[in-house]
């Protein structure tokens, strides 16, 4: 019987490290959207923005959800496409991602269907499409530049801190965290879909609680050696879909439980159903036993009560 069990226990190991390659390939880890040509084309000849970084800002709102306009302090009429009566949401793809992987356009259509919101797409992909090493060394100056552009929208009263909500995937999600220390204020709300967790587990710099008024964390694929994600609870309130790893329907595919992350994100700005309980221990969490209080997982909303880990058990498809 031994014998058994640890030949099944060798077998999903190995079928394991066949099916997610390291970060040191090339496999993308964001999904491209089957649908690119409405999508802008970033390119590595992109013009700098004036904050000494390569980043693209694409606007779209329910005026253009399809079409977006690039942000340019410099030309007013690309600053009049945002409104000042709409909340503001920022998205930041992760490594090796762009503006037309489909975690933008998910997300995007999902809030814009939801509420009109000013929807940014930051596209960092001259950085993000280097070597992961290099693309996490790029995360600090991406995310102050992503800072100093906020700042400037703030000071111009287009945008307000306390309607902002700043989305990121991946390393997007430590890019917000240091969009947000670059701030003249306390951003409303960062949420961090499966934050990265390889160079960033035991790295001060990485998203915390303390980066926004309230952070939220949503983990999908934060546990075993070949996990994408960071698995310690790092904001207000951290929420672990099905334990936190092996999502529905993605047997043992890290890249696939890794993206169900912004997957679970879109779902929620349209239907609100993913209610959680608070788990009192780590064991609670793996091990299906959370009775706490309830909360609500994603979602648009800005300020919410509660903190802690919560689980939230899902479907395999959408919207889960």
């Amino acid at each position: 019987m031994f014998r058994v069990i640890f030949m099944i226990v060798t077998f999903a190991l190995a079928c394991e490290c066949l099916l997610w390659p390291t970060r040191s390939t090339t496999t993308t880890t964001e999904k491209l959207t089957t649908d690119s040509s409405t999508q802008p084309k970033p390119s590595a000849s992109t013009t700098q923005n004036g904050h000494g970084s390569f980043n693209k800002y694409f606007i779209y709102t329910r005026t253009n959800p399809r079409f977006p306009v690039e942000l340019n302090l410099d030309v007013q009429e690309s600053i009049d496409t945002l409104s000042k009566d709409n909340r503001t949401i920022v998205i930041a793809h992760g490594y090796e991602g762009s503006a037309i992987t489909s975690l933008n356009p998910t997300v995007k259509d999902a809030a814009l269907q939801s509420e009109d919101f000013n929807v940014i797409v930051l596209d960092w992909s001259v950085y993000a499409g280097q070597s992961y090493t290099n693309a996490v060394n790029s995360v600090p100056d991406v995310g102050r530049a992503l800072g100093k552009l906020i700042n400037e929208l703030v000071t111009r009263e287009i945008v307000s801190l306390s309607r902002l909500h700043l989305i990121g995937f991946d390393l997007g999600a430590h890019v917000m965290a240091f969009a947000g220390r670059e701030l003249n204020g306390n951003v409303a709300r960062i949420t961090g879909l499966n934050p990265s967790g390889s160079q960033w587990g035991t790295n001060s710099q990485r998203l915390t609680f303390n980066d926004a008024l309230y952070v939220e964390v949503i983990h999908t694929d934060g546990i075993g050696p070949l996990a994408n994600g960071i698995g310690d609870a790092v904001g207000h309130a951290d929420f672990y879909p099905n334990g936190g790893t092996g999502q529905p329907g993605c047997f043992l595919n890290h890249r696939c439980s890794h993206n169900r992350s912004w997957e679970l994100m879109a779902a929620t700005f349209t239907n609100n159903h993913l209610v959680a309980n608070r788990c009192g221990s780590w064991y609670q969490v793996t091990m299906n036993l959370c009775r706490g209080y309830q909360m609500w997982m994603g979602n648009s909303e800005l300020v919410k009560q509660g903190s802690g880990m919560f689980r939230v058990n899902t479907k395999r498809t959408y919207p889960f």
